[in-house]
């Protein structure tokens, strides 16, 4: 699929495929997660998340399912199988491990910066949420405003210290791209102006 599930971050699915309501079937009937790993037309990524179905929405008359599911672990692909309607894969852990103690000034300086752009887009802000995450980068990159690649390419980080610093300097730029998006809104209000009406 065109995403990038992070550890711990919830997801939506629309099961519809014959070969996905199978592999659903299997998940939930043994208790089992599935794979996510970011596909393109060219190319299937090496590193994905591991997802466990946390909630069944909507079962339909013909068989499609909406379910909700969790990011839990990543893993590095190390071979791939075909004999099953879906794909499977023989996998190994991803940056199981904690490694290097996290920086408290890095981590200190990421959650400040994705605080201050949330408020400036007008979303709700729940410093709780940053208390009780293991990988914090994690929360926080969910809603970073991060590109396709760019969430592949955290994924892959091993690291927490260096998906922080990747993150700090990611909302350093966004952080000016808002500010700025917002001055333009309020000179297009007139607020740019001292009579608030401009002559042409």
């Amino acid at each position: 699929p065109d995403i990038a599930l992070f550890p711990h971050s919830t997801q939506p699915f629309h099961i519809f495929e014959p070969r996905y309501r199978e592999m659903v079937r299997v998940c939930m009937d043994e208790n089992l997660a599935f794979g996510i790993v970011h596909v393109t037309e060219t190319s299937l990524a090496d590193v994905g998340c591991t997802a466990r179905i946390r909630r069944v929405l909507t079962r339909y008359d013909d068989g499609r399912l909406d379910i909700v599911a969790q990011g839990d672990q990543r893993f590095r692909i190390v071979a791939i199988h075909h004999d099953r309607p879906y794909l499977t894969a023989a996998v190994e852990p991803f940056g199981a491990s904690r490694g290097d103690p996290v920086d408290p000034d890095a981590r200190e300086r990421m959650i400040t910066q994705h605080m201050k752009l949330l408020e400036m887009v007008g979303e709700t802000i729940r410093p709780a949420v940053y208390e009780r995450a293991r990988w914090v980068s994690f929360v926080v990159a969910q809603n970073a405003g991060l590109e396709m690649e760019q969430k592949q390419r955290l994924l892959e980080m091993p690291s927490e210290n260096e998906r922080i610093d990747f993150l700090i300097g990611h909302f350093r730029q966004m952080l000016v791209r808002v500010a700025r998006a917002k001055r333009f809104r309020e000179i297009a209000r007139g607020d740019g102006h001292s009579t608030g009406t401009p002559e042409l």
